[in-house]
């Protein structure tokens, strides 16, 4: 295959970090493709497919710090396809450059490996039509939310609006406010959590945070308790900048991880003496609430064409409303350390 081809039939590309431990490729690659088998990744080494630094390696081939690892298809990936798709999409603003979505939990932005259709991607597509069909007329996502995250997503629908856009995000001039439901109390009730925030070597699908300033991205987050309920609290949390899983990352470090969040260790009882009434009663709210506790609330910005300062909130979903009332309730009334 000559380099052309290989080019445009790359499917995935990674680096490996300045301090990457050895680790071998198919278990390194297996960490960073959602529902890849080891299996298929084996057989793509095998068919010299996995590329470290331009060259094809054999299975045993143990990853180097800051190696350039390029999987390749034959085939041209259905990652990149966005097939239009009627959806009952949630408008929450819309004017002829910005489009505002209240985006549910379970939806996922981008088509990927495992989510090729349904996609809040495919539901634009279809919703703007012939628009997207125009040269400088098509969605763009200026950022993203977790597919497990509920709550306010920016549009921009022609590239001058994305590049104004683009440019507030980077500015962190945008203001972008999550409600999250949280286990505990935090001593400090109003605070600033500023890390760096890197791929775990264990897990390659989880975030960590580090103090290693040559390591990862520099991420800072401001939060606010806006309701205590002594087993867990309703946070406030302003992003200054947007690494992927902030929050739940700087939360589980000052520790209190999101309620209900399996991938931070938040669906599991971390506060309160664990015994069958309050183990009942944590269990149904988890079951009310089958995600990590987190909403896109609110979303500020200055309108890329009339530069009005423009201002949005929106109301909690239903699981975490109810989930945040059932905690409200208790709260002050029960004390579940008495058996």
């Amino acid at each position: 295959m000559n380099s052309e081809n290989r080019t445009s039939h790359v499917q995935f590309t990674f680096t490996a970090d300045k301090k990457q431990s050895p680790i071998r490729i198919d278990r390194f690659i297996k960490d960073r493709i959602e529902n890849a088998s080891r299996t298929k990744i084996q057989q793509a080494i095998e068919q010299g497919k996995v590329l470290v630094n331009n060259l094809a390696v054999k299975a045993n081939y143990k990853v180097r710090p800051q190696d350039e690892i390029e999987v390749i298809s034959f085939e041209e990936p259905r990652i990149y396809e966005v097939v239009p798709q009627q959806m009952n999409l949630d408008i929450f603003y819309e004017d002829d450059e910005v489009l505002l979505i209240n985006k549910p939990a379970g939806m996922t932005v981008h088509p990927g490996v495992g989510n090729y259709d349904r996609t809040l991607s495919n539901g634009l597509a279809h919703y703007l039509g012939d628009d997207i069909h125009q040269s400088d007329r098509h969605p763009f996502l200026v950022h993203r939310i977790d597919k497990n995250t509920s709550g306010l997503l920016l549009v921009a629908k022609d590239e001058v609006s994305t590049r104004i856009l683009g440019k507030q995000f980077q500015d962190h001039s945008i203001v972008r406010k999550y409600y999250a439901l949280v286990w505990g109390s935090p001593a400090e009730k109003e605070g600033t959590i500023a890390t760096n925030i890197t791929r775990s070597n264990q897990n390659r699908k989880v975030f960590t945070t580090t103090m290693d300033p040559e390591v990862g991205k520099h991420a800072i987050t401001h939060y606010k308790v806006i309701e205590d309920f002594t087993y867990v609290s309703l946070v406030e949390c302003q992003l200054e900048t947007g690494r992927t899983h902030q929050i739940r990352v700087h939360m589980k470090h000052i520790g209190h991880p999101l309620f209900s969040d399996s991938t931070y260790g938040g669906d599991k009882i971390r506060k309160g003496v664990v015994f069958s009434k309050y183990k009942q009663f944590v269990e149904n709210c988890f079951s009310k609430l089958p995600r990590q506790a987190l909403h896109a609330k609110t979303l500020g910005f200055v309108h890329p064409k009339t530069n009005e300062t423009m201002f949005f909130e929106s109301e909690l979903p239903d699981d975490m409303a109810q989930v945040i009332q059932k905690w409200r309730d208790v709260s002050g009334t029960y004390d579940f350390n008495k058996t």
